[in-house]
């Protein structure tokens, strides 16, 4: 029976990890047993993997969109799949993808530390990773490209200080497991904690989001200010997501759009609220320009090719060859200058008109 039950539970597990797969993958043709390996046989396609750690948020469908064309273009094969927040299910896509035959594969790990074994596993078959926007740590990771994320954070916190410099702030930081979060955290804090030893701020809450979800920003944030009694006048959050939690829980206590709150991602609905006056500023990562380059770096790696970077990174093992991209500050006066002007978003989008 102890055997039987074992067996039940395995197969409930595969079929779930199975489920996700077929539903976030972006090849529109299963491999048949017949054809195991690379979708398409030529070996001298390169066939890149995607790994995201989720779809549940609105930045990653534009950076899967762009990623693949990209690849497309470059006369390249590509999958993607998506674990939506669980470690072990993008394992195990992981190893789907490897048996699959992937030449590299490209990884937005849900946990920084958990996703070395994707690099484990990947490196025992050959096959190299390159860490997307998200860095990998205590691996021994081949290569890294993300946007500056202590520069986010300094970004964040100075429109913030230009607001308002002095009272209680608040900092609803992003999810600790995510290493940009704490990334976010050290160039925020080069900014508040000069002021914070002059005497003319204080942290009523310095708290990261579980899993980066609005609710448990709201939540913290809601905890905040029952802490201080409703007393705050400025709040940075890590991302727009964060950013909307927050905001939702000021206005519980008649407190939405009358302190600065920043943001990041420069999502439509992160802009929408700043055009609304609720939300000050947000933080443009262009993902165009992401998405292409590491495609480009993706697919010189599949071809054997060892791709230019500009520094390197250490992920508490290695230094990692690194590509850092510029970030952007945008607020209400620079929406169309910005996010407008790349196409990121239209007008229409943005204003309804």
């Amino acid at each position: 029976m102890l055997r039987s039950y074992k067996k039940t539970s395995l197969s409930l597990i595969l079929c779930f990890v199975l489920l996700i797969t077929t539903a976030c993958s972006s090849t529109e043709k299963a491999t048949s047993p017949k054809t195991a390996g690379k979708l398409i046989t030529n070996d001298s396609v390169p066939y890149v993997g995607f790994l995201l750690d989720t779809l549940e948020e609105e930045r990653w469908y534009k950076d899967k969109q762009l990623f693949e064309e990209h690849i497309k273009s470059l006369g390249g094969q590509v999958k993607t799949l998506a674990a939506n927040g669980h470690d072990a299910v993008q394992l195990k896509q992981a190893q789907l993808l490897i048996e699959e035959g992937v030449d590299v594969l490209v990884v937005v790990p849900h946990n920084a530390e958990e996703a070395a074994k994707i690099v484990e596993l990947a490196h025992e078959n050959k096959v190299k990773v390159i860490s997307y926007d998200r860095l990998i740590t205590k691996s021994d990771l081949d290569y890294y490209i993300s946007f500056d994320n202590e520069k986010v954070g300094v970004l964040q916190a100075t429109e913030i200080v230009k607001n308002t410099s002095q009272g209680k702030f608040a900092y609803i930081g992003g999810a600790e497991t995510d290493n940009n979060a704490i990334l976010f955290r050290k160039g925020a804090m080069s900014v508040l904690q000069p002021l914070i030893d002059k005497g003319d701020i204080t942290l009523i809450a310095d708290q990261y989001t579980d899993e980066w979800k609005p609710e448990n920003a709201e939540k913290n944030m809601k905890e905040a200010l029952k802490k201080s009694n409703n007393q705050v006048d400025a709040v940075v959050a890590a991302n727009d997501g964060t950013a909307g939690g927050v905001i939702s829980a000021l206005g519980t206590v008649g407190l939405a759009g009358k302190i600065p709150v920043s943001g990041q991602d420069a999502e439509l609905n992160g802009i929408k609220r700043i055009v609304d006056g609720t939300q000050t500023m947000t933080v443009y990562k262009p993902i165009n320009v992401i998405a292409t380059q590491a495609a480009e770096m993706a697919f010189k790696v599949a071809k054997g090719e060892n791709p230019k970077t500009d520094t390197t990174i250490n992920n508490n093992k290695i230094e990692v060859p690194t590509i850092l991209l510029e970030p952007t500050a945008v607020t209400k006066e620079t929406i169309d200058s910005t996010v407008v002007k790349d196409g990121y978003l239209s007008k229409e989008d943005i204003y309804g008109k």
